[in-house]
């Protein structure tokens, strides 16, 4: 390791992995709701249950986020980070914070959660993804600041690169959209509106400079491929992805009292929204294919190459199929759309924090370069388990969805909502199996970095070429 102050990347990095590990946990349990209605209730009701599912998920992704960062800036910058005893006060107030909210959840009726948080005071609660009290949110601002103020202070006085500067520009983004959490209006529209300004510019704009940034460091890392070659290819990539993805927010806007104008400006540029995914791909196996030496680290590469391939095809493809207006008019809201959500974030932004952890823990662990080859073989493992899991929780999701919108939506003679949940209810089966599958694979993950502990890592290749 390089630098001192990149050790605490690891305590974000352990973090991230206990969250992802709870969230599984909730998907499990609401799966199973789908199908056993009463399963832990009143417990753990199926409201709570999908909310902890949905916040543990932004919440390990931002420790995530956090953990490559300062992993990744010090090596871009070639200097110590400005504050580490800073990212280490962050991280424990962020974690606590997080912890709180998630047992607030469980514990306190949402509505007491919010008497309690003096929501009344500044009212922000109550809307999906955005349902962390007021408090918490607060919170979140802060530790968001704290940590700008330290990675980009970092960049600044350091060697900038287009690495560390789309990342600060993502990194930053994420921090302002993330303000329009605290505008909520009485006026329904406007409040949806609004809303999307932060969910869909988060996941369909600035994560995706986050994305681009961090597959960049981990390619130049493992490659030794020019910089200069890598450089080009993210400016392209980040220059597509701004300019589908903020103008693509239209494809939220066709049905909530906007203007109709917003059904072909959604409709044209989410169609574009695949092209940045897709260059992504062929950026990733050409940087492989070009590479002047062969790192010993097989399984980051392994995971740069899979979070390429299933970026494009989660938030690509399965985004493209229901992202027109005439057909958003009859998917919309339905298994479809979970379907699209289960794979573009496992594989555009899961997959990327486990690339970034895959790459940086061996070292942050002491290693020179890697895991031993017999870690190394089970983390792979890992990799096809839950990959292929989430594949077939996709395609069970989009089978699903596809009869729903037949027999409520399309068909001559529509069915009731619940009558056609029953008629699914194979589906749902199906999806809870490989979720097991998934958890399996992410158990999998986890024993990887115990395994084969002592044994030497894989001997690096003779650079060829350079």
């Amino acid at each position: 390791m390089q630098y001192k102050s990149q050790a605490v990347a690891k305590p974000y990095f352990i973090a991230a992995i206990g969250l992802f590990v709870g969230q599984i946990l909730f998907g499990l349990i609401i799966g199973l709701q789908y199908v056993i209605g009463d399963f832990l209730f009143p417990e753990i009701p199926f409201n709570v249950a999908r909310m902890v599912h949905t916040n543990l998920l932004i919440v390990w992704l931002l420790f995530g986020f956090m953990g490559a960062a300062y992993y990744l800036v010090p090596e871009e910058a070639e200097r110590e980070l400005v504050s580490p005893g800073l990212a280490i006060l962050m991280f424990w107030i962020f974690l606590v914070a997080g912890a709180l909210t998630i047992l607030g959840y469980l514990l306190v009726p949402y509505s007491g959660l919010a008497e309690m948080t003096g929501n009344s005071l500044l009212p922000t609660m109550g809307r999906e993804f955005l349902e962390q009290p007021t408090i918490t949110k607060i919170g979140i601002v802060i530790v968001a600041l704290a940590f700008l103020f330290n990675v980009g202070m970092t960049v600044l006085k350091g060697r900038k690169t287009v690495v560390s500067l789309v990342l600060l520009i993502g990194l930053t983004g994420l921090a302002l959209l993330f303000l329009f959490a605290f505008y909520n209006p009485d006026n329904l529209v406007k409040d949806k509106f609004y809303w999307w300004w932060v969910v869909h510019l988060w996941v369909e704009g600035v994560w995706e400079l986050i994305l681009g940034s961090i597959l960049a460091f981990v390619l130049i890392k493992t490659t030794g491929v020019d910089r200069e070659v890598i450089e080009k290819w993210l400016y392209v990539i980040i220059a597509m992805t701004l300019i589908t993805g903020i103008i693509g927010t239209g494809h939220h806007f066709y049905w909530i009292g906007t203007p109709e104008y917003w059904q072909w400006w959604g409709s044209i540029f989410s169609a574009l929204e695949p092209i940045p995914f897709f260059m992504m791909t062929v950026f990733a196996f050409n940087m492989v294919n070009r590479r002047r030496r062969n790192h010993p680290n097989k399984a980051a590469v392994l995971w740069a190459l899979g979070t390429a391939v299933m970026a494009f095809l989660g938030a690509g493809v399965w985004g493209f199929l229901h992202t027109l207006s005439p057909v958003n008019y009859y998917t919309h809201g339905s298994q479809i759309t979970a379907a699209h959500g289960h794979m573009a974030f496992y594989g555009a932004y899961v997959m990327i924090v486990l690339t970034m952890i895959s790459y940086a823990m061996p070292m942050l662990r002491g290693r020179e370069a890697a895991n031993s080859n017999r870690s190394q073989v089970l983390e792979m493992w890992s990799f096809w388990l839950m990959t292929v899991s989430i594949v077939f929780i996709t395609l069970f999701l989009t089978g699903a969805g596809i009869l729903q919108v037949y027999l409520q939506r399309y068909s001559a003679d529509p069915l009731p909502f619940m009558v056609v949940q029953d008629k699914i209810a194979l589906f749902y089966w199906m999806r809870e199996v490989a979720g097991v599958m998934f958890l399996i694979g992410l158990l999998t993950y986890i024993a990887s970095f115990f395994v084969g502990g002592k044994e030497p890592e894989a001997v690096v290749a003779a650079t060829e070429g350079a």
